[in-house]
């Protein structure tokens, strides 16, 4: 194989009968990413260990039926707002737009019909640069409450460089706001047989932002030194995960939005698996990035494989705006307005350690 492909099949229908694709990315190195058109996807991402054994690291379902079920946004594609907005609401020139409280009192992730339950027009294009997958979809005016036609589009490609990179673009007709994310749990030991604690985990962030007891967060940007939270240099996932700190306590681990140092593009976070090698090291444009351990897989959910997702099988890293931006004016602003473009790059890139 000399250079990245992508090969498209039929992988069934959604429960309105309109059908559903799965497209599988490979390169030479022989790394394997597996999309779907519902809800954008990661179904399948299979890398090398140090030993050049391939296996599958991202935690979801062998068959579509999954993921037409409930399921808590395994390698999704989530928006038109990602995490959490208070009270389902936000107000904007003037008005305020109602949301659906999906979430106790809050919206989250779009709301009941996100942009993870839709199946979005698919093509393979040639970007100059190599193949892509394009994804797009038109979310009209009022739809999940928010204002504005939104037309969106995400390309999914895997280079020679070991690196699956997501390039979100969008635009509007009308002011609205917006965050764009993806949503894959990972275990790098390729297994799912066990919790994710053992991992390496580094994240360069020196602030992140507390929450209330609705996960909502509090408008400060705390200092991470002297905290849990102070992850700046390599430690286990588990080491503080279970400390008497009330932010733990709140989201039953981590399940909060670090405040990213530089700008640009540029290396945010890297997870290592001691036993296989297998590196994650995840770069974005975006400003924040949501560090969340499963704290709420529960064994309620059979995924690959027949395996039961346990507490703490995944951990996610959603590169993002941060939670309820449209009411924390202090935040970096998630409103997106007619003749301007939204464009955020995230990439996930994988390599092994000795």
């Amino acid at each position: 194989m000399s250079k990245p492909e992508i090969q498209k099949e039929d992988w069934g229908a959604d429960s309105s009968g309109q059908a559903v694709s799965l497209y599988t990315l490979t390169n030479a190195a022989g790394t394997e990413a597996k999309v779907t058109d519902f809800g954008g996807r990661i179904v399948s991402l299979k890398t090398a260990d140090r030993s050049g054994n391939f296996a599958d690291i991202v935690l979801g379902f062998d068959n579509l039926d999954g993921y037409l079920r409930k399921n808590p946004f395994f390698g999704a594609l989530v928006g038109r707002y990602a995490n959490r907005i208070a009270n389902g609401k936000f107000e904007l020139n003037g008005h305020t737009y109602e949301l659906a409280r999906n979430n106790g009192p809050n919206a989250l992730h779009g709301g009941l019909r996100g942009f993870d339950k839709v199946i979005w027009d698919s093509q393979i294009i040639d970007t100059g640069n190599g193949l892509a997958l394009e994804l797009s979809y038109v979310s009209i005016n009022g739809e999940e409450g928010y204002p504005g036609t939104l037309k969106a589009f995400v390309t999914y490609s895997l280079n020679e460089r070991n690196e699956l990179v997501i390039d979100y673009q969008a635009t509007t007709d009308k002011e609205t706001v917006l965050n764009l994310t993806n949503h894959s749990y990972f275990d790098l030991t390729g297994q799912f047989a066990g919790n994710i604690l053992d991992h390496i985990v580094t994240i360069h962030a020196d602030r992140f932002t507390p929450v209330d007891s609705n996960l909502i967060p509090t408008g400060e940007l705390r200092d991470v030194s002297g905290t849990p939270f102070d992850l700046r240099t390599p430690q286990r996932i588990g080491a503080r995960i279970d400390e008497d700190y009330e932010q733990l306590k709140l989201g039953w681990g981590y399940d909060h939005n670090f405040v990213l140092n530089g700008q640009g593009l540029r290396v945010i976070a890297s997870v290592v698996e001691p036993t296989t090698g297998r590196k994650l090291e995840v770069l974005t444009t975006q400003p924040g990035v949501q560090f969340y351990t499963g704290n709420h897989l529960d064994g309620s959910v059979t995924g690959k494989g027949g395996v039961t997702y346990q507490y703490r099988f995944g951990f996610c890293l959603e590169t993002q705006h941060f939670p309820d931006s449209p009411n924390k004016p202090s935040f970096p602003s998630t409103v997106l307005k007619p003749g301007d473009q939204f464009h955020e790059i995230t990439i996930f890139r994988f390599s092994t350690e000795a």
